[in-house]
């Protein structure tokens, strides 16, 4: 044989390495931690496009419909909403520094770990943080921050903080109660909210509730990845940022007002994700938001029926603080909540979000928001219970699934129909 049939050009393909069963996992794996939460296939291919030009004169054709829409879903007519490419942190920290001054005392919560972060954040920021520590699986402390802000006669706080929906124990609060709380007394202070896993998944009204500054990402009900953050914020707080001394630059609200009039921003924007957040919308205002909102109270109270029915209790204290987008599930003290979500993922391609700080080995959590129905949640339950008994919890395996099965047929169907199938 000639040197030129021996080329490589011409050799033999390499035979491929055996693929070992164990490394063929078919399927997907099922998301349902409370945030990122899954894309809605027009979310993701309204997002495959070629980039385009942020500086042309019609690229405010696609942002300003954005903003008005966005508008919408804070319920909010008199108020701007801006979008900054960050996660809900940045926003966190935009409402903070456009509006305070170093020193100005707030009066705020901490009942989990994202309370827990936004303390955090104002203390590194040079506030003087009034905070209030309640149990974790507790909401707002309405009563007390009453309190406080009727002992305040020299309006030394200047911000009263919400959050709104506690991720980490499936807690949602007052922000209406915390409004009247202010109205009370007359108090001027500032009423900022963390919506992150609430708005456009929980009812939220920003006008009719009279909160100054509200905080979403896009990565929980607005069906994106995360990557957006966006702001809502009232004439008020809008004046606020004339006195504020807080530094900032990348989060200014007067770079963001000027260029946003006509559509643009003062840095490169995620072209692709304003795309995903168009279509996004569509599919939000198509099934109408308070339907999302049934939606969401439905899915969300199958799941607590599930856990209830293998006799395990969520870190919500009580009925009326139940969070419709994420519950907190406590395990029997003998289960370590890692073992389960280490099951779960492991044998039965399902992701569940951990229990966070003092929850962690003690609770895990199942998101329930986003682009998922009825089998979703079903789905959820089921490999919980596989992966709960696989962990030595001693619950009956089908005992969760069926009470959901039986909350969803309830409550989707007239009873009539129910009593005839049967």
């Amino acid at each position: 044989m000639s040197d030129v049939f021996a080329s490589s050009s011409f050799a033999a393909p390499a035979v491929s390495p055996a693929v070992s069963p164990a490394a063929v996992r078919p399927g997907m794996t099922h998301l349902f931690i409370p945030g990122p939460t899954n894309i809605p296939e027009p979310v993701r291919r309204a997002m495959n496009v070629p980039m385009q030009d942020m500086r042309a004169a019609d690229f405010g054709a696609l942002t300003l419909p954005l903003f008005a829409d966005l508008a919408r879903v804070f319920k909010t007519s008199s108020g701007r909403v801006f979008m900054f490419p960050s996660s809900g942190t940045g926003a966190w920290e935009a409402g903070i520094t456009n509006t305070l001054s170093p020193g100005d005392r707030v009066l705020m919560s901490r009942f989990g770990q994202f309370s827990h972060l936004w303390v955090d954040m104002a203390e590194r920021l040079g506030l003087e943080v009034d905070c209030i520590d309640v149990p974790w699986g507790a909401g707002v402390p309405v009563d007390i921050y009453a309190e406080r802000l009727a002992a305040d006669r020299e309006g030394r706080i200047k911000a009263v903080f919400v959050t709104h929906n506690e991720t980490a124990t499936g807690v949602t609060s007052d922000v209406a109660g915390v409004r009247a709380a202010l109205d009370a007394c007359g108090h001027e202070a500032l009423l900022f909210v963390d919506g992150v896993s609430s708005i456009a998944s929980i009812d939220f009204r920003m006008d009719d509730w009279g909160v100054d500054l509200a905080v979403a990402g896009s990565q929980k009900g607005f069906l994106l990845p995360a990557g957006l953050s966006f702001l809502g914020v009232s004439e008020k707080a809008l004046e606020a940022r004339r006195t504020a001394r807080l530094p900032r630059c990348y989060f200014d609200f007067a770079d963001m007002l000027r260029m946003n009039a006509d559509g643009f921003f003062p840095y490169t924007p995620p072209t692709q994700l304003f795309h995903g957040l168009r279509a996004a919308l569509d599919l939000l205002f198509a099934e109408g938001l308070e339907n999302v909102f049934d939606r969401h109270r439905r899915l969300a109270e199958g799941v607590r029926r599930g856990v209830f029915a293998w006799g395990l209790d969520l870190c919500a204290r009580e009925p009326a603080l139940y969070s419709d987008t994420v519950s907190a599930v406590r395990v029997p003290e003998a289960v370590d909540a890692r073992e389960v979500i280490r099951i779960g993922y492991e044998r039965y391609r399902t992701s569940f979000g951990s229990g966070l700080s003092q929850l962690a080995g003690k609770a895990f959590r199942i998101g329930h928001l986003g682009d998922l129905n009825e089998v979703s949640c079903l789905a959820a339950l089921a490999s919980a219970e596989m992966a709960l008994c696989d962990a030595g919890a001693k619950i009956e395996a089908g005992t969760g699934v069926a009470a959901a099965q039986t909350w969803y047929r309830q409550s989707i169907l007239p009873q009539s129909h129910l009593v005839a199938a049967e």
